[in-house]
């Protein structure tokens, strides 16, 4: 019924949500149900506000509907448990043009590939081509990629490097964690 009325309406308020029994995620569940595929956060710093940082202004975009959100999990063994982290092409384009063109109509100059395809060669290699290749049709937007571990440094040492960052699932908490004082 909730779903039903916000896309019916186009504006809902939500709150807390619990896991069902099946430990399916509600939230995750909400996200697909209504394609919110894309997070947007924004972190800044404040005049007046003493923080480590001062001059933040970034942008971090996640996918929000796979990754290891793709709710793909099972015991195989006794004890051993696998957790899959789908990612597609179709999906991966869409947060990428949706990152560029959030950068055009914010006025930013550049966007940031966040990944681990050191690690996680076919998944965030993917991930990180589609990427490669919307920013290809961006000639006025710098593009650029880092790896998460890097990032995370990279947020702590100088974060006024930072614009738009677009990664996929769960790096966004990772990385953001680090603007924390």
């Amino acid at each position: 019924m909730a779903i039903s009325s916000l896309k019916r309406n186009g504006v809902g308020l939500k709150g807390v949500i619990n896991r069902s029994a099946d430990f399916r995620h509600h939230n995750v569940e909400f996200r697909g149900n209504l394609d919110m595929y894309a997070n947007v956060v924004r972190c800044m710093s404040f005049d007046g506000i003493k923080t480590h940082h001062t001059g933040i202004d970034l942008i971090a975009i996640r996918e929000n509907t796979e990754g290891e959100y793709s709710c793909l999990e099972h015991e195989s063994v006794p004890g051993v448990v696998e957790s899959f982290k789908v990612i597609t092409r179709e999906k991966s384009l869409r947060i990428a043009k949706f990152a560029f063109d959030y950068a055009v109509e914010h006025n930013r100059r550049k966007v940031t590939c966040i990944h681990k395809a050191n690690i996680m060669k076919l998944s965030d290699g993917l991930f990180k081509q589609c990427c490669q290749e919307v920013s290809e049709l961006y000639p006025t937007i710098d593009y650029d990629e880092q790896i998460v571990d890097n990032t995370c440094q990279q947020l702590v040492i100088n974060p006024q490097q930072f614009d738009v960052m677009v990664m996929p699932t769960c790096m966004v908490t990772w990385c953001l964690t680090w603007l924390q004082d």
